[in-house]
């Protein structure tokens, strides 16, 4: 049957449960664009000075728009100056200067792309994250309006706007500010001052769904990286169930759509797929590349939850035939839609064919012109 609307109005539409049936293909290629812009400084072939929206465009297909992020700004209540110092070509070093300490990092630029990462993580010791629960605490959020105009105006209608949420309790940690090692030291040795930082980050993370609540956002993102390898179930159980459930209540109330990034191994955190009061997970990856297959996954979410992505990012790789990649598309859709985003877990890696793209578009185009209305 016809379907004329843009992917944006698509995309709301699944998720909403009124676009009968239907599949959107929406993958994520931002590896393999930015590590080529990285290398050469523009795309080559066919592609050549094309710009992420272009290809895209070319590609014909939607993109998940988390550019819309910007749209909610952070701010401190009280004075903190920030201040950055090169250290070499690649290093660089932040200070963080507060009324209860000082903290610093030092991050470093990897060679091959244009990713970055902590070579000296802003909490070492306890004292360090006391500063850090200040800065917890004295965070704020505002809506801005002009990101908010630009992005719509650039992206148009390739994606319905989404925004990521501040990561969960022990995710922060884990990933942003302390590093797992220190972190899983740190609930040893001081506790209580670890479990006042959890809380304060959930509280920060409430005061900026707030913002989000009275916004035009409409779906969510948890964007945790969760991976079973160093959530332990005791550990999701204890910090990061209950507060998706918090969360997700007061979203929930404002209509707002939510979906959970779990990008690793999930085999040991299947089980609480459905306890989490999330619409959907995002980028679970099923084998050769994941720790799960498509029948644990579906198993796992059931009728319930929508499953966002679901085609391993290797498959997009020459390495693997190019039937391995159609069959299980075919064996994706067939499971999961209509609760599907379809797309790619994680992302295509900067190996991958981008010409593969184009394959799963044409599977999920003839997919959706054989649905008739009901």
């Amino acid at each position: 049957m016809s379907y004329e609307k843009s992917f944006l109005e698509l995309n709301r539409d699944i998720i909403r449960g009124r676009a009968g049936g239907r599949v959107l293909w929406q993958p994520r290629i931002d590896c393999w664009y930015y590590d080529r812009i990285f290398k050469n400084g523009t795309l080559e072939g066919k592609y050549a000075g094309m710009s992420r929206l272009e290809l895209y465009k070319d590609l014909g297909c939607s993109a998940r728009v988390y550019e819309y992020d910007g749209c909610i700004a952070q701010y401190d209540a009280e004075p903190v100056i920030r201040r950055t110092e090169r250290l070499s070509e690649r290093e660089v070093r932040t200070t963080i200067e507060t009324p209860v300490g000082t903290l610093t990092k030092v991050d470093r630029s990897n060679t091959s792309n244009p990713g970055i990462f902590a070579q000296e993580w802003l909490a070492k010791n306890e004292d360090d994250v006391k500063v850090l629960i200040w800065l917890e605490n004295n965070t704020r959020w505002r809506w801005n309006q002009e990101h908010w105009d630009r992005t719509k105006k650039e992206y148009g209608e390739l994606g319905l706007p989404a925004i990521f949420v501040t990561r969960i309790s022990i995710q922060k940690p884990f990933i942003e500010t302390m590093g797992v090692e220190s972190t899983i030291f740190g609930l040893y040795d001081f506790p209580d001052t670890m479990e006042e930082y959890f809380e304060a980050i959930e509280n920060n993370a409430m005061r900026m769904i707030d913002v989000i609540c009275d916004s035009p956002i409409e779906w969510v993102n948890f964007g945790d990286n969760i991976h079973g390898g160093i959530v332990s179930p005791q550990l999701f159980e204890k910090y990061i169930q209950p507060a998706y459930l918090r969360r997700n209540e007061v979203l929930h109330k404002a209509g707002k759509w939510t979906y959970a990034h779990w990008d690793g191994d999930c085999k040991p955190l299947l089980k609480y797929a459905r306890s989490c009061g999330l619409d959907g997970i995002e980028a679970i990856t099923p084998v050769p590349q994941g720790d799960v297959t498509i029948d644990e996954i579906k198993e796992a979410l059931g009728d319930e939850v929508f499953l966002v992505d679901g085609i391993p990012a290797i498959l997009f790789d020459e390495v693997y035939p190019v039937e391995l990649l159609i069959e299980t598309t075919k064996e994706l859709i067939e499971k999961f839609a209509p609760k599907l985003i379809l797309g790619i877990s994680d992302e295509m890696s900067s190996t991958g064919n981008i010409e593969r793209v184009r394959i799963v578009k044409n599977i999920v185009d003839k997919y959706n012109e054989g649905l008739t209305d009901k």
